[in-house]
């Protein structure tokens, strides 16, 4: 019995700091090559999704290490060898009041801050800007109602064209530009099928769908790039939705919107051309969308 003590505790011991060093957030802002844990958050709402995502871990660890434990253990302790005559119990209360009990506060335990951190992220009721993002097959279409209903589409950068330093089915002509420290109202919504706008740096997680308007809100923390894709299969063109996120402080924002204002005021497509597959800036289609058509 003693060395079955010691071994639970190895367990939970082990289990603990092996699932803090797996949720360690090493790195920054977009993926990286083996990456194993979560993109290091920029802000509340992606604090408070790490905060829940390494509690969840370590639960989820160290019911797995003492289940696994638990199973090694019979099967050395009550093997043929030691107990060549097996019990013929066939109940016991304290047991199985005890395996319906402690699985039960498991759950409380996940869901109280679970349920905390969906309405946390539902919405802002101090925005200080709106954001409304329209996903289309395939690219994004921002708007800005407090600057004048600014609108301009987003579309991702062709590898070929992609300067170095760029990276690969993330980067897009048009970012959108955020202010740091802004309480930014998120209200997304669909041209055609169901989409999601997700940027895991940010805690932003939304589908888009067609003839709803669904709300979230970010406030980004730290000036930078914030990389996201789509994260609902939405055709062939799902994998060319990249999202950028350009956080620049306030007196840039303003400085951006005036220059956006008069640089996106004649956007137009070329006659005959599907405006899925147009890039404004240049009338051309993307060599990454226009392959996915051919």
């Amino acid at each position: 019995m003693q060395l079955f003590r010691r071994l639970v505790a190895a367990v939970f011991l082990a289990a603990t700091l092996g699932a803090l060093a797996l949720a360690e957030p090493a790195f920054a802002d977009f993926p990286r090559n083996w990456q194993m844990g979560f993109q290091a958050p920029a802000s509340p709402t992606a604090v408070q999704v790490d905060w829940l995502h390494n509690l969840v871990l370590v639960i989820v660890t160290v019911i797995t290490l003492f289940v696994a434990a638990l199973l090694a253990y019979v099967i050395w302790r009550y093997s043929a060898e030691r107990n060549p005559t097996p019990s013929q119990t066939s109940h016991n209360t304290l047991l199985e009041v005890a395996w319906t009990v402690v699985p039960v506060l498991i759950l409380v335990v996940i869901a109280i801050p679970s349920f905390r951190l969906v309405y946390y992220q539902d919405r802002t009721t101090e925005a200080d800007l709106t954001l409304k993002v329209t996903a289309h097959q395939w690219y994004w279409e921002y708007t800005y109602p407090d600057s004048e209903d600014l609108n301009f589409n987003s579309y991702p950068i062709a590898p070929e064209d992609l300067k170095p330093g760029q990276m690969r089915l993330l980067e897009v002509d048009n970012p959108v530009v955020l202010p740091v420290g802004k309480n930014v109202r998120i209200l997304t919504t669909s041209a055609d099928v169901i989409h999601s706008f997700f940027i895991p740096a940010l805690g932003v997680h939304r589908y888009a769908i067609p003839g709803r308007t669904i709300e979230t809100w970010v406030r980004v923390d730290r000036p930078g790039m914030f990389y996201g894709q789509c994260n609902q299969i939405c055709g062939t063109g799902h994998a060319y939705m990249p999202i950028a996120v350009r956080a620049v402080p306030e007196a840039e924002f303003i400085a951006w919107v005036a220059d956006a204002k008069q640089r996106f005021a004649t956007r137009e497509a070329p006659s005959g051309t599907p405006p899925s597959v147009v890039r404004p800036a240049t009338g051309e289609q993307p060599a990454v969308l226009a392959a996915v058509r051919d």
